[in-house]
């Protein structure tokens, strides 16, 4: 575990950063062509830098640069042995500027800076080692044929590659798109969300200090209308990676049928449900895994528990283990290594988190402390993603309807069962439909293991794993006929 610095410590860091305030284009720094917009501190509403904007005139410049990298082929045609060294070089940069992207990371997004000391920086580096490290070692097919033919199944690049970020986790949703697309050799235009531009920025610059070559990874900043919208409707863009809200997921399906019919890949909304059986043994255990699931990053997580799904036969015992387990999480200042809870990301999303609180809770500014609700199965507390940091308890009375209200939702990203016996662990992962399932746990597998949902929570692929690579690769067929016109010549 990274040690930790002292507030005082992490202060200083945030009055020496250098803060990009361009687009990256074309391997440097560039203005960009859209309006200049401030981004702010959510914990202290100072403005960090302002931020030269982009639009579509940039999003055409950026393609066809990208365009342009593809086919000269010296990344999309280099060795994957050689991609992977350079993006090992790229973890590198990073691990030596830690500190400076988890300080950046914290100011920009209001995160906790022990979150993204001890979570978001060493998560986005082990991913993109994870796949820069797999790209030499996936293997392509053969299919079965007679002895008058060869079959091969390759993968190609995909090639122009558009990855939308959402503001929640800037560094770690950057990671899990870039890592598996530059591996295969795609070129990639990354849209940071207009809240959190700044380490997307700053890894660029890293990454063409690696040996990225020119076009091969650029980032645009912007608001969705003037740089998402007209990559999503780009001609000459091959495919669309989106991790954030369902409702701007399906805009990028229309945006496809509108334009090429490029792929489309969405990481959604989630009102993940935590399903405690009448069994589940160790009570503290439990308590400290649903917090954990339902307050990290104060709420604002696809796969935050939101619903926690308890049996009335050990509802009483684990909700004063709850909240016993909250009281040690405090909400303050993002740079004290002491703070668990942070700011809210802006203003916005503060009236819109605040619109299900009850008047007692309202708080005061970008902060609100954790709430715990008792609810029934309807409230639109327990139906809707709150994205903040808010607990609904649904009491049931059988095991048997504790799994029909986790799966009476619209979305299906992630869930959690707690449960002593291994048959009925296994029964409900079966039954609840979600993309990932863990038992006596919250997590979302690791690396290796694919991300994505059900339903409304995912569309098109799962991020993650050897799984990633495909949404960033077309299969080819290339089919040899070996079969000699010569009649009764079979060799030679």
């Amino acid at each position: 575990m990274t040690d930790l610095l002292t507030h005082a410590e992490y202060r200083a860091i945030a009055g020496e950063l250098d803060l990009p305030r361009t687009a990256f284009i074309d391997g440097k720094y560039r203005a960009g062509s859209g309006d200049t917009f401030a981004t702010t501190n959510p914990a202290t509403g100072e403005v960090l830098a302002q931020i030269s904007g982009c639009n579509a005139v940039d999003v055409d410049f950026a393609v066809a640069k990208a365009r342009e990298a593809f086919e000269q082929g010296h990344w999309s045609r280099m060795h994957p042995s050689d991609r992977k060294e350079i993006l090992i070089k790229l973890c590198k940069l990073m691990t030596r500027n830690r500190r400076e992207l988890a300080v950046m990371e914290s100011l920009d997004s209001g995160k906790p800076i022990r979150d993204c000391e001890t979570i978001d920086i060493p998560e986005t580096i082990h991913c993109i080692k994870w796949h820069a490290e797999a790209v030499d070692k996936i293997y392509d097919q053969t299919s079965p044929t007679g002895d008058d033919a060869i079959s091969m199944i390759v993968r190609e690049p995909i090639g122009v590659v558009g990855a939308v970020l959402p503001w929640n986790f800037p560094l770690m949703m950057l990671a899990w798109k870039i890592g598996p697309s530059l591996a295969a050799g795609c070129s990639v235009i990354v849209k940071p969300a207009e809240q959190t531009s700044l380490t997307a920025l700053r890894v660029a610059e890293l990454a063409h200090e690696a040996g990225i070559p020119r076009g091969v990874l650029q980032v645009l900043p912007g608001d969705g209308p003037s740089v998402g919208e007209p990559l999503g409707l780009h001609m000459d863009v091959d495919m669309v990676s989106f991790t954030g809200s369902t409702e701007t997921g399906k805009r990028f399906l229309r945006y496809a049928a509108d334009s090429n019919l490029k792929k489309i890949v969405l990481e959604c909304g989630g009102k993940n449900p935590a399903v405690v059986f009448d069994d589940a043994e160790n009570l503290d255990h439990v308590a400290e895994h649903v917090v954990n699931a339902a307050f990290w990053n104060a709420g604002q997580n696809c796969s935050a528990t939101s619903r926690l799904i308890v049996h009335k036969d050990v509802k009483a015992p684990l909700m004063v283990r709850i909240e016993a387990r909250l009281r040690d999480w405090k909400v303050g200042d993002p740079l004290n290594p002491c703070t668990h809870i942070g700011a809210l990301i802006d203003a916005d999303h503060c009236q819109k988190v605040r619109g299900f609180l009850d008047p007692q809770d309202q708080g005061d500014g970008p902060f609100v402390n954790p709430v715990v609700y008792d609810v029934t199965a309807d409230d639109a507390k327990a139906r809707e993603e709150i994205f903040g940091p808010v607990l609904c308890v649904i009491e049931v009375a059988s095991n048997d309807e504790a799994v029909e209200i986790a799966n009476n939702t619209d979305y299906g990203l992630a869930a959690s069962v707690f449960t002593a016996n291994t048959r009925r662990a296994i029964r409900a992962t079966r039954a609840i439909r979600a993309g990932t399932v863990t038992v006596n746990c919250y997590g979302e597998g690791d690396m290796a293991t694919p991300f994505g949902g059900y339903k409304q929570s995912g569309f098109g692929g799962r991020d993650n794993g050897i799984h990633a690579h495909d949404q960033f690769t077309e299969l080819k067929t290339i089919w040899i006929d070996l079969s000699d016109p010569r009649e009764g010549d079979n060799v030679g």
